[in-house]
């Protein structure tokens, strides 16, 4: 660790880190795209002036931080002239491009695709296009050049608190807006410029024919797409949420374990040309081309980019047999990466695969350290057993935060598979050159298949085992980051103990109490009155504390069946949800809360300016309901004709009444 602190590209990592956080919360720089390049200039200009002085060592810090946040703006397309939406009216033209092909929707065929004109003028930019699969007769490919009239509309944020925010997600690989398009409203113009993910994605189609020729299950196919070709949209829900269950999901993703695996094989089979002269260098060079093969062939997503380029640093620091070579190697491929693509940083995938990697660098040779047996049989056991339990021990929290469960039996499923994963993969590499080459023998088809339908069939037994499967789980980020602290300075104790490592796992668990009761009180001391939206259906609630009593007119026996609550459940740490019979009046401390339903009854006596809720669509007259009553506020969920929604809300604007739509405006939260 001290080591580690030393090593200056640690700093500039970490600096680099803090500027690409303040740009991209704070928007701290917003000044113009050539500006911050003369910053530049004058702090590398400052490096000369303050040489061998704490003014020196401060300078260097901030031109890492500047560096970050000039990354974060440089990244982004909507800070530059060039950007299609300064370009497009109503009634333009768009030439695009499609840059990587997305998992189809339920009605429309989904792709990613670059903006490169805008009425004939150079632009730039990505959107995410959605074409109605009715309009089409062959998907799109790869590099497909489209040229389309219709509108780009901006993605709407989550309506429900605690939902996956699609939005963001897209925001942060660039994509702002998406266009709907049908039959007559694109012409597809053919290849457009090169591209090694075109490249990429024809080799993948052909390896795909080949493989469709042999005699493979579909759920096979679905497999070997994933583990060797990057491509994940062939397997079924239900094949993937058992992966999720067994906490084997990585193992469909190309990512740090599969390169990595695939990197330790490469090292282990070009050991013999280290012999010859000049042997480790051309052994370097051959493994990381050799890896960034792979790479083409998987599809060069993001992950099996930041995968390869993470291993091929590792792969010059396995080069010289250290350890601690291999750390560095990480840290400076991290460097290297945020400075490229920053927006990585917040990438779900990336914060795993460097935690996981991490995790087995610095906790696994003191895990292994810890059982020693003279037969060589349970040497290895436990050495891949601590391999399983390091990583865990640097992605747990973190799997918590963003998925809120724990498979109790990932330990398991880890020692099961991946020490087969290797040949799982060299063995799919071989079946996939002698498919192209139609060399492939019927015995290797059938054997590999067995293969891969054992593997499933583990997972399937794995994934039933329920009880050991634990969801639900709160994590804020406040208990994120406790927790890591927590963990951190237990490994140190348990390792070597001293005094003062007891304190600092004293002060770590006080941290994490004090985050846990300050949780605990937060929730406990909120009050609310919540309008949940779900087309046509009514959900609402009053909350006391980490009590929903929820109300809704769906026919449900249990709220488990409404998609919605459990994200708000877990998110907002409830210890209880009861469903209760719905009212059509009901009060919150001194403010009266009126439902109007299809009976459209709404004259109740008693009633002082309610805040009223109308569902199911009831034919009444909103302004003789809003002169009778005097409301504070109008909502309408997503139970209602939009026809009728529309015209309550110029009704209310007319008459300078507040009006919440919970399809526009998201759920209706009102404190208390």
């Amino acid at each position: 660790m001290r080591k580690l602190l030393r090593y200056l590209p640690f700093h500039f990592t970490v600096c680099l880190i803090l500027g690409i956080c303040f740009q991209y919360y704070l928007k701290i720089w917003n000044y113009g795209i050539l500006k911050p390049i003369w910053i530049l200039l004058f702090l590398l200009g400052m490096l000369f002036v303050f040489r061998n002085s704490i003014r020196y060592t401060v300078t260097i810090f901030l031109l890492f931080v500047f560096l970050g946040l000039s990354a974060v703006y440089f990244s982004n397309d909507t800070n530059y002239d060039s950007y299609y939406q300064h370009k497009i009216t109503k009634n333009s033209s768009a030439l695009l491009v499609i840059s990587k092909v997305v998992k189809e929707g339920t009605y429309a065929y989904k792709y990613v695709a670059q903006v490169t004109q805008i009425d004939g003028v150079p632009s730039r930019g990505s959107v995410l296009l959605n074409v109605e699969k009715d309009s089409l007769k062959t998907t799109f490919n790869v590099d497909d050049s489209i040229l389309v009239s219709a509108d780009f509309t901006s993605l709407k944020p989550p309506l429900n608190p605690h939902q996956f925010h699609y939005k963001q997600y897209l925001a942060r690989q660039g994509i702002h807006q998406q266009v709907f398009l049908k039959k007559d409203q694109y012409q597809l113009l053919g290849k457009g410029r090169f591209s090694l993910r075109g490249f990429s994605a024809i080799i993948r189609a052909k390896i795909n024919t080949a493989l469709q020729k042999q005699a493979f299950s579909k759920n096979t196919l679905a497999v070997m797409n994933a583990l060797l070709l990057g491509q994940r949209q062939d397997l079924s829900n239900e094949l993937r949420n058992e992966y999720t269950n067994a906490g084997a999901v990585h193992i469909l993703a190309v990512s740090g374990l599969h390169v990595g695996i695939l990197l330790l094989l490469l090292n282990f089979l070009l050991q013999p040309i280290e012999r010859v002269q000049h042997g480790k260098f051309i052994k370097i060079i051959l493994v990381v081309v050799l890896l960034w093969c792979f790479a083409l062939i998987a599809g060069m997503s993001a992950s099996v980019v930041r995968a390869v380029t993470m291993f091929s640093f590792v792969a010059v620091g396995l080069s010289f047999k250290r350890r601690k070579t291999v750390t560095f190697s990480l840290i400076s491929s991290a460097f290297l990466l945020l400075l490229v693509k920053p927006m990585f940083l917040f990438d779900v995938g990336f914060q795993l695969s460097y935690l996981a990697i991490f995790g087995i660098v610095w906790v696994q040779p003191k895990l292994a350290n810890l059982f020693n047996c003279k037969y060589w049989f349970f040497r290895k056991v436990w050495s891949l057993c601590s391999v399983s339990i390091a990583a865990q021990m640097g992605v747990l929290p973190l799997s918590l935060y963003y998925f809120h469960q724990f498979p109790g039996l990932f330990f398991l499923s880890n020692v099961l598979i991946i020490p087969f994963l290797g040949a799982i993969l060299m063995g799919g590499i071989l079946v996939i050159i002698l498919a192209l080459s139609n060399m492939l023998p019927h015995f290797i088809t059938v054997f590999y298949n067995g293969i891969i339908e054992i593997l499933n069939g583990l997972i399937h037994w794995i994934s039933s085992k329920e009880a050991f499967l634990f969801q639900g789980i709160p994590m804020s980020f406040l208990m994120l980051f406790g927790s890591y602290l927590f963990i951190i300075a237990l490994f140190q104790v348990c390792v070597k103990f001293n005094i003062k490592k007891l304190r600092y796992f004293l002060l770590s668990l006080l941290l994490l109490q004090g985050v846990l009761w300050f949780e605990y009180l937060k929730f406990t001391r909120k009050n609310e009155f919540i309008v949940l939206h779900q087309s046509r259906k009514s959900i609402y609630g009053v909350r006391k504390g980490k009590a929903l009593f929820l109300k809704t007119n769906q026919d449900v026996k249990s709220w488990e069946q409404i998609t919605q609550i459990e994200n708000y459940k877990v998110g907002e740490q409830l210890d209880l949800v009861e469903l209760q019979p719905a009212t059509n009046y009901f009060k919150i401390g001194n403010q009266d809360f009126l439902v109007v339903d299809s009976l459209g009854v709404y004259q109740v006596k008693g009633l002082k300016n309610p805040i009223v809720l109308l569902q199911n669509s009831p034919k009444i007259n909103l302004t003789r309901l809003l002169k009778t009553l005097g409301p504070k506020q109008v909502i309408v969920d997503g139970n209602n004709y939009k026809s009728y929604i529309e015209r309550w809300r110029r009704v209310c604007e007319k008459n300078r009444i507040p009006f919440h739509d919970t399809g526009d405006q998201g759920a209706y939260i009102l404190k208390f």
